[in-house]
């Protein structure tokens, strides 16, 4: 099975909100962070309980909380039924095969994200699933693991940088999205150079691990521009929404991410397209490989074919009395050393005619 399908079948059968975790379990135990800052004011700490998060409900100030793990849903059912979030949309956080996409509710917006990101150790691209819980005053993050592509944003919010310690709640989650598809350029740049590399390879050296490569970026590619066609949808419906959780000064931003997002998809075909280009460079390549051996074994052929029937016909060994009469070669001195003169002779004339012709 592929990494990036995950198996759903714990959720048949189940009731509708069931809270069943779906994916692999990738952290021993999950951890909470709490971001709590406004214009003037800024706290960070990690939490044991999920009990600790619920004082910041009722902040005046702008309140992210970080759930990484999402295998224990007890956790997910508390902070879901303490801030008021359906149970439906509690089930889609802990199905973690979701689509991206986004809802709105009254009093907060959900948003399920595909964040990408490149292992160096292993040299592959590997995803976990991101989802966003935000209303007037807070910001819910769930993730998989520990690890992600918001630390430029902690680090924003910690030195003051920036605006989003003069934001409300739905810039800080533009920024989380934003962060999420700005890393895909750099996945995209990773596989930009491995297509370059690997281009040479295949009409250098077309090996079947150079096909296995290709097979890992075809796969990759199309997992991504799976993760982010439907990301259009959903900043074009953060950009239309008349909820009063986003104010129109982000969705100014909004329109520059949606750019951003279309400016990935084009390059995720590009990519595709140069995918599938490299594959017909390596069905070419072995083809050319192909037709080098057989060019060599009909040459050998060829010039064997003429070699044998002069062996051949000296090899019938007809009865000496009566056939050396018509046959003198078989009892020259000379006749052995005639018979190889003859073949080297004719292998020899033969090389030159291909020579002449540019068969070689």
């Amino acid at each position: 099975m592929s990494k990036f399908i995950k198996k759903a079948s714990k959720t048949i059968g189940q009731a509708p909100g069931s809270i069943i975790y779906v994916g692999e379990r990738k952290v021993e135990k999950p951890s909470i962070s709490i971001i709590d800052y406004d214009e003037k004011n800024f706290q960070e700490k990690e939490v044991k309980n999920i009990e600790e998060c619920f004082p910041f409900k009722e902040s005046p100030t702008i309140t992210w909380i970080n759930i990484d793990g999402l295998h224990d849903t007890e956790i997910i059912s508390k902070i879901g039924n303490y801030f008021g979030i359906h149970h439906l949309i509690l089930e889609d956080i802990a199905n973690t095969s979701q689509r991206p996409k986004f809802e709105e509710s009254g009093k907060y917006i959900f948003v399920v994200l595909n964040m990408l990101y490149f292992d160096e150790k292993d040299n592959e691209t590997k995803t976990e699933q991101v989802s966003l819980v935000f209303g007037e005053n807070f910001v819910i993050s769930f993730q998989e693991q520990e690890g992600d592509v918001f630390n430029p944003i902690r680090a924003r919010i910690r030195d003051d940088k920036g605006r989003v310690r003069k934001s409300k709640a739905d810039y800080l989650a533009y920024s989380l999205v934003d962060a999420v598809v700005d890393n895909y350029f750099m996945i995209l740049e990773k596989m930009g150079e491995q297509i370059a590399n690997m281009e040479d390879e295949l009409v250098a050296n077309p090996s079947t691990e150079k096909l296995q490569l290709i097979q890992n970026l075809k796969r990759d590619i199309i997992f991504l521009r799976k993760s982010v066609w439907p990301l259009r949808e959903i900043i074009s419906g953060l950009q239309r929404t008349e909820s009063d959780l986003f104010q129109d000064s982000t969705k100014v931003y909004m329109r520059d991410l949606y750019d951003h997002t279309i400016q990935v998809i084009d390059n995720i075909e590009s990519l595709r397209d140069m995918v599938s280009s490299m594959l017909d460079i390596y069905m070419s390549s072995i083809s050319n490989k192909m037709n080098e051996v057989m060019k060599v074994l009909t040459i050998i052929a060829t010039i064997f074919i003429p070699i044998t029937f002069v062996a051949g016909v000296y090899g019938m060994n007809f009865d000496h009395g009566v056939s050396n009469l018509n046959m003198p070669e078989l009892t020259w001195r000379f006749g052995y050393f005639f018979a190889w003169g003859i073949m080297i002779s004719i292998i020899i004339g033969m090389l030159i005619y291909f020579k002449n012709k540019k068969w070689i």
